[in-house]
């Protein structure tokens, strides 16, 4: 059924000299997946293989992206990626993809035109744009047989033309001969955009990208200025002596997000995540210092005014709900790579560090959800009528106490 295949046709082969040497040298120098597509499509159109869509899709290492699928149409690459939680969705499911791996086939052909086209949506899809002619074909990157059963490792390479002869088999083998030059290029950018999602997602955006840069050298600082954000949860050591495991660490995901999406809007990054709460920095470097506490500021009241929505939210859910306390500071801090010889931590030390600690220790006993440092308080100037003094007040291993602010209801 998915191998329908048209009369061998008797045309010209396509001239593609020096066409294989380009797609390693542009694999070599770094091209995006989209631009790859582009190219190859652009040249194998121009070079006279007649089609109207093309594209490729394959499984990333991402935490919320599953897969991602690059469509080409003469003149534009489109870009779709898909959810994690998509990854068995029904369009999944029923897609050639599918029926390729669970047949162990490496090709098909597939007529658009017929009667009895099977039941599958691109293909309604592409006979609906006019296509007539669908040629598909898997690159897969392991050992002959991990192809059947769960989707191993691979590029799905497919495309479609508007001929009413369809695709010739001589060009088409010229194609399969390309991908797997295309293939290795593509896993190339593909290793390469895996390991920035993974540093960014484990270490941040900044250090990920310093760390993929070369910055692996421990002892290898530099001194920035810096607020410096840190928050946990009120009582997490209560609920998590009562709660089941799995509660736990969904509580914890379901308050993580709410409390980092307001930094990753308003430009801080977070660093750490450490146990119920994370250490979070918003850079003064080159930038207005003042812009950037109203930024902080705004983060931490973006943060208060979600929070009771969403406690609501759960309560009526019946889940378990908690508080935060939250510290804003400024200073001068240690931002590098740190720790022993064979396991580096990329963050933030000194002083200012420790001081931004021990106010953030002081929201309990001082019943407040964010207490605000008179350091941050004197750069902040604009953002003085949002802020409260709450008095000098002593801070652990601290030798002066210090005027403490918080920000107004």
């Amino acid at each position: 059924m998915t191998q329908a295949q048209m009369p061998v046709q008797l045309a010209p082969p396509l001239d593609l000299d020096g066409f294989h040497e380009w797609l390693v040298v542009r694999g070599l120098r770094g091209l995006t997946l989209a631009e790859q597509l582009e190219g190859f499509c652009e040249r194998v159109a121009a070079a006279g293989f007649p089609m109207k869509r093309a594209g490729f899709g394959m499984g990333t290492l991402h935490p919320r992206i599953g897969a991602q699928t690059y469509v080409w149409h003469p003149g534009r690459v489109e870009h779709i990626p898909r959810d994690r939680s998509a990854q068995q969705s029904a369009a999944l499911q029923n897609s050639p993809v599918k029926l390729m791996r669970d047949a162990g086939i490496r090709r098909m052909r597939q007529r658009l035109d017929t009667n009895d086209l099977p039941d599958i949506e691109v293909f309604s899809e592409l006979r609906d744009e006019g296509l007539l002619d669908y040629a598909a074909m898997i690159v897969a990157f392991e050992e002959e047989g991990a192809l059947t059963g769960t989707i191993a490792p691979g590029v799905f390479f497919s495309c479609a033309t508007d001929e009413p002869a369809g695709f010739d088999d001589g060009h088409l083998a010229q194609i399969t001969k390309a991908l797997f030059y295309l293939a290795l290029a593509i896993k190339s950018r593909a290793t390469f955009d895996v390991a920035t999602a993974v540093l960014e997602t484990y270490l941040g955006e900044d250090p990920g990208r310093r760390v993929l840069t070369g910055a692996i050298d421990r002892g290898s600082v530099e001194t920035i200025r810096a607020v410096i954000w840190i928050c946990d949860l009120r009582g997490f050591t209560r609920l998590s002596d009562t709660l089941p495991q799995g509660e736990i660490v969904a509580l914890l995901d379901d308050y993580l997000d709410l409390m980092a999406g307001p930094v990753r809007e308003n430009n801080g990054q977070i660093l750490k995540f450490t146990g119920d709460g994370f250490l979070a920095t918003f850079d003064l470097t080159g930038l207005d210092g003042e812009a950037v506490c109203r930024n902080a500021l705004k983060a931490a009241a973006e943060l208060r005014g979600a929070l009771p929505a969403f406690n609501e939210a759960r309560a009526k859910a019946c889940k378990p709900v908690t508080e935060f306390g939250l510290a804003l500071h400024l200073g001068d801090v240690l931002y590098g790579n740190i720790g022993a010889q064979e396991r580096l931590d990329f963050t933030v030390i000194g002083p200012a560090v420790n001081e931004a600690s021990r106010i953030q220790a002081l929201c309990r006993p001082l019943e407040r959800d964010i207490l605000i440092s008179s350091a941050f308080h004197e750069i902040a100037r604009t953002c003085h009528g949002e802020l409260v003094s709450l008095g000098p007040i002593a801070l652990r291993g601290v030798r002066k106490p210090q005027e403490i602010f918080t920000l107004k209801p």
